[in-house]
Order: structure tokens, then C-alpha cells, then sequence
């Protein structure tokens, strides 16, 4: 059955004539006939009974005449949201993202919408994770691009992909020429790393915990840029994303494992809210980023 039969049932059905039908339907009353025929021989139940020139619904047609206009009224409101879609897009969209996803990720997705929409105003503000999840609440953000929170009672996160934690030296450093370094190595090694108020932070330091490892933190920063830096001009060490280093001669990158400390970023909104357009076409830009990463990755 095609959606054609659903229209020129409908059509019949509202009409009992098959010659107002035919005239809505824009088709020949041979044509409409045949393909009435042709649908109920393969529903398997007359839907119209013929009573010379009148036409009446039977029980099987009263039946399937609410689904099929029901049917049809999704399909029609989906076509209309498509067109809408295609036109040309205004609003705002208001992103919070952690300070990792604003090195590359977030302005790679920017760059592919407003692409797309010069017209929507799109604003950015770099923030803790908790922040992005209290403004969310608050409605002060549309969507957050962070980690998994702690308390997921008003919020809805949305997997994007799976990140690995790397260790990043200078090129002076002794662990420098090391293919691999298990967590435990990381044993009274001097560290730059997120604070404790961080997720980051709180999951390595359950992997320091796993293996035994006590490291030394020797500074504390709440951005990645900077740890880098201070990593590249330093002997300290430091763990971030894999995505977090860009490519640079004054630093070198090296896996951790044993455990290797992963972490799956995503996008946060709000339970219930309302997502404009523009909204929902930012987050599709992020779900293709997404998957580009994560072919890259399995590759």
C-alpha cells in the first residue's frame, strides 16, 4: 500500500462521491476507482459499499478511516516541518561547552551550522561542567557540550563519542620517548591537572587510586590551554583529551593504560524543554561531528 490509497481513501471517504473525489485528488474517477479496488483486494475487506450512485462507508472502512487520516496528518505535519527546515533559519542558539571541546570540536560544529544558517546569532560561553548544568536548569543555555553530570534528575545527556585521556610531556622530559606508560609509572611523577572540582580530575584520581599511584600535583589550572603550556616549558607532566592537544613541536603525546582513563563526552539539555529549529539543527551538526571522530577513531 502506497500513500497514494491513503489520500484517495480519505478523499472518498469524506466526499461519498467519486466524483468530488477524483476532483480533490486531481485523478480521473477510473483511476480512483481502480486504486480503491486495489486496496481493499489487498486489505482484504470492502471499504465502500456501492449502492448505485451512492457510496457509504462499511464497519471495516469506519474502522480504518481514523488510522488512515490519522496517518496521514503525521506524514503532512513532517512534510511541512521538512520545508520549514529548509528555509532559512533565525533565533539564537546559546552553548556551554568545557574548555577541551572549545579548543576544536566546538568551533568545527560552528563553523558547519553557520555554514548553513549565517542568519541564527550563536553565542558560546566556556564554562565548568556544573555551570553548563545549572544553566541549563535555568534556561540561560540551549544545550551543553560537556561530560555525563553526577545528577541527571533534570537534565538528558546524549553520548557523542568515546575520548581517551593521554599523558603530555615536554620533549626533555624522561617518559618523552615512551610509546606507552602504564597509571602506576605515574608514581610521585610531578603533575599539572584540572582541580577537584572537575570530573576530569575526579576520575583520574580514581585511577591513581585503582593502581596504587600517588602522584604529585604540583599545580592546579581550570583550562587545558594553559596546563599545556606550562607542560611544554616545564618537566611536569599532564593528562588530558586526546582531542585537547593540538598538533605542536614543544610537546610530545603518549597513551596511558593500565587502566587507560577514558571519557564519553556529550550533549546536555534540559528534560522537558522546548528546542527551537535552530537548536535542532546545532545538535545535528554536533551528531555528524560526532561520528566523523568516532569512524576516525575505530579506523
Amino acid at each position: 500500500m502506497e500513500l497514494r490509497h491513503l489520500r484517495y481513501f480519505v478523499a472518498l471517504a469524506e466526499c461519498l462521491s467519486f466524483t468530488r473525489a477524483a476532483e480533490r485528488a486531481h485523478v480521473s474517477q477510473s483511476t480512483l476507482s481502480h486504486q480503491i479496488r486495489q486496496m481493499e483486494d489487498e486489505l482484504g475487506h470492502p471499504l465502500f459499499d456501492r449502492i448505485g450512485k451512492r457510496v457509504l462507508l462499511t464497519e471495516a472502512g469506519e474502522t480504518f478511516l481514523g488510522h488512515a487520516a490519522k496517518a496521514l496528518q503525521e506524514v503532512d505535519h513532517g512534510l511541512s516541518q521538512l520545508k520549514r527546515a529548509g528555509d532559512a533559519l533565525s533565533g539564537e542558539v546559546r552553548i556551554g561547552a568545557t574548555g577541551t571541546f572549545n579548543l576544536g570540536f566546538v568551533p568545527e560544529a560552528l563553523a558547519m551550522f553557520l555554514k548553513r544558517h549565517p542568519t541564527v546569532k550563536v553565542t558560546v560561553d566556556e564554562l565548568a561542567a556544573d555551570a553548563i548544568a545549572q544553566r541549563l536548569i535555568d534556561e540561560t543555555l540551549d544545550v551543553g557540550i560537556a561530560y555525563q553530570p553526577a545528577d541527571p534528575t533534570h537534565l538528558w545527556f546524549e553520548p557523542l563519542y568515546t575520548e581517551e585521556m593521554v599523558l603530555v610531556v615536554a620533549p626533555s622530559h624522561p617518559l618523552a620517548q615512551r610509546k606507552r606508560v602504564r597509571m602506576v609509572e605515574l608514581h610521585r611523577q610531578s603533575l599539572a591537572l584540572l582541580p577537584r572540582a572537575f570530573a576530569t580530575r575526579v576520575m583520574l584520581d580514581e585511577c591513581f587510586r585503582a593502581c596504587g599511584a600517588e602522584p604529585v600535583i604540583a599545580a592546579e589550572m581550570n583550562t587545558i590551554a594553559p596546563i599545556v603550556g606550562l607542560v611544554a616549558r616545564t618537566q611536569l607532566a599532564a593528562i588530558v583529551s586526546s582531542h585537547a592537544v593540538q598538533p605542536r613541536d614543544d610537546v610530545r603525546v603518549i597513551p596511558l593504560e593500565s587502566p587507560s582513563p577514558v571519557r564519553t563526552p556529550g550533549m546536555l539539555w534540559k528534560r522537558d524543554a522546548r528546542q527551537t529549529s535552530s537548536v535542532r539543527s546545532f545538535a545535528s551538526c554536533i551528531r555528524k561531528l560526532a561520528l566523523g571522530r568516532s569512524l576516525r577513531a575505530a579506523a
